[in-house]
């Protein structure tokens, strides 16, 4: 019983970084359409801003995550701008191929700015562990798990009670309606690329000192929020914070009882099954269409 509550926690410790992967991805994925190919990068791309101010620059860990959410923001508003805002999103061939392009060209930046060579940050926390009863936890992680959390419970806000949620949301549901009662869609498109990218890249930074850092590490990234959002429902951002959390829970408990050089094998196993059995995903209900 023991090991359960120890499977449990670390599970909930992924499963929070893997929900702001998911939920960044279904949210560009929701309003915009288009499958951000490059996401995986921008998780990337946190995780070398918080081992250059810490490792290089010898500066504060925490202020490494606020820098990483600027330049996720920064990058994302960036992409969209320059990049997607002339083109016809409805041509989804031509927007992959572009996204696909931001994700070569990210990917080998990063290889020629800091090397192929696995990167370690150091925690700003002590190495003992701390002992909740019959479990035991880094102060890196719960640190993790904490950030996470507060950053759902924020975003989740900001979807249902302000007015930029609101004309998000409308977007989301028809954009030709939501221009008629005066949103600046293309404004939103703006900010939600930049949101998403922030969200992806704030993971890559908290996970930071917890794993190795390396200019691959987002191709697993990018396959695993794809698993997630496949989890919870495209476009559904409830589904996918439940989603980012149930796969990290299966990937754990898979690891622990099974094997763990089965690992990553279990979760995507158990994607293929959800898509055979409920290709709408678990947290959303079919619908009519046309």
């Amino acid at each position: 019983m023991d090991q359960f509550f120890q499977h449990l926690l670390n599970g909930l410790v992924q499963g929070s970084t893997y929900a702001l992967l998911g939920i960044g991805l279904t949210l560009i994925f929701g309003i915009m359409k288009v499958v951000n190919m490059a996401h995986g990068e921008l998780y990337t791309l946190g995780a070398y801003v918080a081992y250059g101010f810490v490792s290089v620059l010898g500066l504060n860990y925490f202020g490494s995550v606020l820098v990483a959410a600027v330049a996720g923001l920064a990058i994302g508003a960036l992409i969209e701008w320059m990049l997607l805002r002339r083109r016809n999103l409805a041509a989804m061939d031509e927007v992959m191929l572009i996204m696909i392009g931001v994700m070569i060209v990210l990917q080998n930046a990063e290889l020629l700015l800091w090397g192929g060579v696995a990167k370690a940050v150091p925690s700003p926390f002590s190495q003992e562990p701390i002992v909740l009863g019959a479990v035991s936890v880094s102060p890196i992680r719960l640190f993790v798990l904490g950030t996470a959390l507060v950053l759902l419970v924020s975003f989740y806000l900001l979807i249902e009670r302000s007015r930029l949620g609101l004309a998000m949301r409308a977007t989301f549901q028809d954009r030709d309606a939501a221009k008629i009662v005066g949103v600046n869609v293309s404004r939103i498109y703006t900010l939600t690329f930049a949101l998403g990218s922030c969200l992806a890249a704030v993971a890559g930074a908290l996970l930071a000192p917890v794993f190795v850092v390396n200019p691959t590490m987002g191709d697993l990234a990018s396959l695993k929020a794809f698993a997630i959002v496949i989890l919870g429902g495209l476009g559904n951002l409830l589904g996918a914070t439940l989603g980012g959390f149930a796969l990290a829970l299966i990937e754990e408990f898979g690891a622990g009882y099974i094997s763990t050089a089965y690992r990553d094998a279990i979760g995507f196993l158990v994607i293929l099954i959800v898509m055979v059995l409920r290709p709408q995903g678990l947290f959303t209900s079919k619908e009519r269409v046309g």
